[in-house]
Formats: structure tokens, sequence, C-alpha cells
């Protein structure tokens, strides 16, 4: 089993930045992918970034050039840094992780971009 805990989200005006953070726990080792997701009001889940183990990463066409995923395998975390946010950035952000086996969904993480 993996545990993830999100944090980080705000409010921002548009043009500004954010991080967001996914602090792993439990079964650690066995993930070999951790991504970001993001719902908007109304809208289904929408993916925007993958990293693997090996640290190769994947962007959505809608954030590439803006957004960043990182990891830190000592402290287990994956974070999310955004520029440039847009008023349609805003979301609830989700963490993902899955292990080969299963996958495994954090709480989520209010992020609002003001106009």
């Amino acid at each position: 089993q993996v545990q993830l805990v999100e944090s980080g989200g705000g409010v921002v005006q548009a043009g500004g930045s954010l991080s967001v953070s996914c602090a792993a726990s439990g079964n650690i080792f066995s993930i070999n992918a951790m991504a970001w997701h993001r719902q908007a009001p109304g809208k289904q889940r929408e993916w925007l970034t993958t990293i693997t183990s090996a640290g190769r990463t994947e962007y959505s066409n809608s954030v590439k050039g803006r957004f960043t995923i990182s990891r830190d395998n000592a402290k287990n975390t994956v974070t999310l840094q955004m520029i440039s946010l847009k008023p349609e950035d805003t979301a609830v952000y989700y963490c993902w992780a899955a292990d080969g086996y299963n996958s495994y969904w954090g709480q989520g993480t209010q992020v609002t971009v003001s106009s």
C-alpha cells in the first residue's frame, strides 16, 4: 500500500507561480511512476504530467512549458512547479502513483488562479 498526501495549494493571481507537493509513504519502493492530475468544477479529471522511477517525464500539451514535475527520492516527494498560471488552471490537483499492480490517489489540493 502507498499513501499520498498533497500540500501547497492556494490562491495566486494570473501570471503567478505556485508549487504543490506530494509526500509518499508506505511501500514506496514499489512505486514505478508518479503523476499529477487535476479536476476543475464540472469537468473530468485531466492528466497533466508523469515522472517514472528512472526520472523520465511526460507532459500534456496544456501544461508543457509551464509546469515542471520533479522528485526528491530522499524525501519521497514529488513536486509540481507551475508558472504563468491562468484562471483555467483553477482545479483540485491530485497526486497519483502506481506500483505495477495498483494505483493510488491523494486527497487533492485546491489551486485557485484569480484573474
